[in-house]
């Protein structure tokens, strides 16, 4: 059983930074896609980053030059820096492997 456990979310004041984590138990993790996607009350679950087994990433629109997704293969961890927060931001932040999801991390920015 896949279990996804993110870390690294809370309050920031706009502007800020805040790094988020998600711990995987997952033995392939060093040759799957992941990801992390958020979700903001009453909207639909967006993409956010995705970064491939050889490292190649994509964003999302609105995080891009913000944002940066990374792994460490070794510690079976992926990352996400964000940068420059704005309260927009603001959502449930999910990890995503192998179509599982963790239970999410919540990022609040105020204004």
């Amino acid at each position: 059983q896949v279990q996804l456990v993110e870390s690294g979310g809370g309050l920031v004041q706009a502007g800020g930074s805040l790094r988020l984590s998600c711990a995987a138990s997952l033995r392939t993790f060093r040759v799957v896609t992941m990801g992390w996607f958020r979700q903001a009350p009453g909207k639909q679950r967006e993409l956010v980053a995705t970064i491939t087994s050889g490292g190649s990433t994509n964003y999302g629109d609105s995080v891009k030059g913000r944002f940066t997704i990374s792994r460490d293969n070794g510690k079976n961890t992926l990352y996400l820096q964000m940068n420059l927060l704005k309260p927009e931001d603001t959502a449930v932040y999910y990890c995503w492997a192998s179509g599982n999801w963790g239970q999410g991390t919540q990022v609040t920015v105020s204004s």
